[in-house]
C-alpha cells in the first residue's frame, strides 16, 4: 500500500572559534549547524539529533552555544529502516547530547548513543511527553506481534512534533538539558527559549483559531502523521478502522477497507482529506482521486520537513493554513 518516500566530557572552549553554518550532503547524508565558542558565554554543546522534525528546533533553542549535527535531514531517507553509517556513528562519538525522537521511531540512533564510550546525554522526546514505545513496553511484560516488532509502530504514534503540546514539552526540556551541560551559558539557553516561544505564537493562533473552525467537522487520512493534530483542533477521524490499522502498521488495507474508504469519501460524511504527499502507491493515490471526485477538499502533509531550510514553524504554518482554507471550502 503506502511505502514512504522518504521523514563525553564538553570538548569545546572558548578558545576554540565555531562559525555558524550549515552543510551537508545532497544524498541526505547529516547536515551540521556550528555554535559560536567566541559569542557563547559557557561552552559549546555538540548535539546531535536523529531526525530533521527536531533539528530546526534544537537550533533554535542552542544559539549560539550549540553545534547541532542532524543525522537524517532530507525527506529521500526512511528514519523507520535507516541503517547509520560510519561517519553518521562518528557523529555520536563526539555528542555531548543525543536528541531523540523516541517511541521507536529511531531506535537506530539509540543503539549508536548506547554504543558510545563515554555515553552522551540522551533525550528522548517521546519520554518527555509520555508516549512510550514498543520497546518500552516489552520492558514492563506486555507482549507484541513479531511482525509489529520489525514494522509500523504497534499502535503507538511516534509522530510527537505534530502535537502543539509536547513541542512545547519538548523545548522545555530541551533547554533545561542544555543549561545542565554548559551551566555558564544557561541565560543565553533562556534567551533563546524566550524567542523561540514568540516563534511559535503564530503557530499556535494559527492552532487555536482552527479549533472554532473545526469544530464538528470530520477528516480522514491515509495515514496517521497528522493525528496529533488533528485531535488537538478537535477535528473527527472518520477513517475506517481497517484502513487505520494497516497504515499504522505499514501493511497492505484489505480491498474491502480500501472500498469503504471510497465509499465514506462519496457519501459526504467526510469534510477533508489528509494526504501525506510523502508516500508512494496505489491505493493513496486513489484515495485521493475518490476525495477529488466527490469534491472532499485534499490536504497534503508531511512526515518531515519538506524542503532544506524550511523551519519547523513555517513547515507547520503552509499546513495549517491549508486546513484551514480547505475547512472554510467546506463550510
Amino acid at each position: 500500500m503506502c511505502r514512504r518516500t522518504r521523514p563525553a566530557a564538553l570538548a569545546l572552549t572558548a578558545a576554540t572559534t565555531l562559525v555558524l553554518a550549515a552543510c551537508g550532503s545532497d544524498d541526505g547524508g547529516p547536515t551540521t549547524s556550528s555554535g559560536d565558542a567566541d559569542a557563547c558565554p559557557g561552552a559549546v554543546v555538540d548535539v546531535v539529533v536523529s531526525v530533521g522534525q527536531w533539528g530546526d528546533v534544537v537550533e533554535a533553542l542552542g544559539g549560539e552555544c550549540a553545534s547541532v549535527t542532524t543525522v537524517i535531514d532530507s525527506v529521500a531517507v526512511d528514519p523507520h529502516d535507516f541503517e547509520p553509517t560510519t561517519g553518521d556513528i562518528a557523529a555520536f562519538e563526539e555528542a555531548d547530547l543525543v536528541v531523540l525522537n523516541g517511541a521507536d521511531y529511531d531506535h537506530w540512533a539509540a543503539d549508536a548513543a548506547g554504543n558510545v564510550d563515554p555515553a552522551p546525554v540522551v533525550l528522548d522526546l517521546a519520554e518527555v511527553v509520555g508516549v512510550e514505545g514498543e520497546e518500552h513496553a516489552e520492558e514492563e511484560g506486555e507482549e507484541h506481534a513479531e511482525d509489529e516488532e520489525e514494522h509500523g509502530h504497534g499502535g503507538v504514534n511516534p509522530h510527537i512534533w505534530y502535537s502543539p503540546d509536547s513541542v512545547q514539552q519538548a523545548a522545555e526540556a530541551l533547554t533545561a538539558e542544555l543549561a545542565e551541560l554548559s551551566p555558564d551559558a544557561a541565560d543565553h539557553f533562556a534567551e533563546r527559549a524566550d524567542a523561540w516561544q514568540q516563534q511559535l505564537e503564530p503557530y499556535l493562533a494559527e492552532v487555536d483559531a482552527l479549533r472554532a473552525a473545526a469544530a464538528g467537522r470530520t477528516y480522514a487520512a491515509t495515514e496517521s502523521v497528522f493525528e496529533y493534530m488533528a485531535e488537538a483542533i478537535g477535528l473527527t477521524d472518520v477513517t475506517p478502522e481497517g484502513y487505520r490499522e494497516s497504515a499504522s502498521n505499514e501493511t497492505d488495507p484489505a480491498p474491502g477497507d480500501v472500498a469503504e474508504f471510497s465509499d465514506a469519501l462519496g457519501a459526504g460524511g467526510v469534510d477533508v482529506l489528509l494526504y501525506n504527499t510523502q508516500t508512494e502507491g496505489g491505493v493513496p493515490e486513489q484515495l485521493r482521486g475518490a476525495a477529488e471526485d466527490a469534491g472532499v477538499p485534499v490536504v497534503e502533509v508531511t512526515e518531515s520537513v519538506p524542503e532544506e531550510g524550511l523551519s519547523f514553524v513555517d513547515w507547520q504554518l503552509a499546513q495549517l493554513r491549508e486546513l484551514s482554507a480547505a475547512l472554510q471550502r467546506q463550510g
